[in-house]
């Protein structure tokens, strides 16, 4: 089937636009990357004879950290936007109904804008170190345990021993952040790395991103300190242009009178000269699409619970599906220099 454009299909005016109050103010001062994000889509092998091909496709926001603006939809089919109960994350759903074709292609050209973003270190966030006030709603639903997230048995064991003699919040999940520091390394050897099982990782202490900051969000919460889940696309540092070959995820714990705070363990691993850094800030190297573990999506799959979302989720006839292949890339925004003063006196006619 002959992919069309999307973007006057989609039902909601704002995946083509942000209004000014939603932008995101820039200092001069604030490291900032703008750049296009591309992400492409190619359902493959789809059966003869399937009747739907169901679609879900995470779309990122704009927030007080990034401004995001959908500058172009194409594929096969009329999406939607939708958003995930629980999390608010936004959706662009579709459904294809007795396909014609073994596969269809989807691609969205995004342009981002995204800054540092710092609520201090630990010496500034420690003013912030007393017992916390009663939790809003919506924040305490991020004390609850996933199911590969736990809060209890050798979670809670964890927690207690690693913060034993540390007092409040900002002490105690920044003892928490230094023992995944210094207890992990980055390894994506063998299998079972990736899927953020906190119990895995307690014992094979390697993993990726996932496995890292699912372990500090299990140990955040057994002390009562809530912790989310937040996951996007790394911004290659040194490279203007190029594919990105997968999602990278971080966390962020909430503090009575700071809010919530970055952390970014597995990015401190990889430059220990920055673990300071990475408790309390978020560089701007990164776009985010999702928070949040055990999505239920909307509309609701008739699969189990999605671990995270950063990937779209597929189902043919009722069944998850995996025959799908991925391609994300990204092109910076290079702004022009000004001119000196003495070019502009050296222009002719002047």
């Amino acid at each position: 089937m002959k992919p069309r454009t999307l973007a006057c299909c989609l039902f909601v005016t704002g995946l083509m636009f942000v209004s000014a109050a939603a932008e995101m103010r820039v200092t001069s001062s604030e490291k900032v990357r703008a750049f296009t994000f591309t992400y492409q889509v190619e359902i493959k092998e789809i059966p003869s004879g399937a009747s739907k091909v169901r679609i879900w496709i995470p779309r990122p926001s704009s927030d007080s950290n990034q401004s995001v603006v959908l500058k172009k939809a194409t594929g096969p089919v009329r999406l939607r936007e939708t958003r995930e109960a629980r999390f608010g994350d936004r959706i662009l759903y579709g459904e294809i109904v007795r396909p014609r074709s073994s596969t269809a292609e989807f691609a969205f050209v995004y342009e981002v804008t995204r800054k540092e973003y710092s609520k201090g270190d630990f010496e500034s966030l420690m003013r912030f170190n007393h017992a916390p006030d009663p939790l809003p709603k919506p924040v305490a639903l991020f004390l609850l345990p996933d199911r590969l997230v736990p809060t209890s048995g050798r979670m809670l064991e964890l927690a207690e021993e690693n913060t034993h003699g540390k007092q409040g919040p900002v002490e105690k999940a920044y003892a928490l952040y230094d023992y995944v520091f210094h207890t992990l390394r980055y390894d994506k050897s063998g299998t079972g790395w990736g899927r953020g099982d906190s119990l895995w990782v307690c014992e094979a202490k390697h993993g990726n991103c996932t496995d890292f900051h699912s372990l500090f969000i299990s140990l955040a919460r057994a002390q009562k300190i809530p912790a989310r889940f937040e996951i996007g696309f790394p911004i290659p540092v040194n490279s203007q242009a190029g594919e990105i070959p997968g999602y990278h995820c971080w966390a962020e714990f909430y503090v009575a009178g700071a809010g919530w705070v970055p952390v970014d363990i597995s990015e401190a691993w990889k430059n220990p000269a920055q673990h300071d850094y990475f408790f309390g800030t978020l560089n701007a190297d990164r776009v985010q699409f999702s928070i949040g573990r055990d999505l239920a999506l909307e509309p609701k799959q008739d699969g189990p619970p999605v671990n995270y979302f950063v990937y779209p989720y597929v189902e043919v006839d009722g069944q998850p599906y995996d025959k799908i292949e991925k391609k994300f890339s990204f092109r910076e925004h290079v702004r022009e220099p000004m001119p000196k003063l003495a070019d502009l006196s050296e222009t002719p006619g002047r």
